[in-house]
């Protein structure tokens, strides 16, 4: 529903898609036909961060102290 959207500007878009992929991803989602694609959509923007995320495996040193973390359980 519109009134559930926040206030941000919306685009009215018409999409072609492979019927059984949306009935599958609606599936999935257990949503409608709006909320999937939204969805799709956040799921699209957010992989560029995973990405980049994925990129610093190894390179981050963490000062952790593993003994200490354990102790406090």
């Amino acid at each position: 529903m519109m009134s559930d959207m926040p206030r941000e500007k919306i685009r009215k878009i018409t999409v072609h898609v492979p019927a059984d992929l949306l009935n599958r991803a609606r599936e999935s989602s257990g949503s409608g036909i709006t909320e999937t694609v939204r969805e799709g959509l956040r799921l699209v923007a957010a992989r560029q961060a995973f990405d980049d995320l994925r990129k610093l495996k190894g390179k981050v040193k963490l000062a952790i102290d593993l003994e200490a973390l354990r102790v406090d359980r």
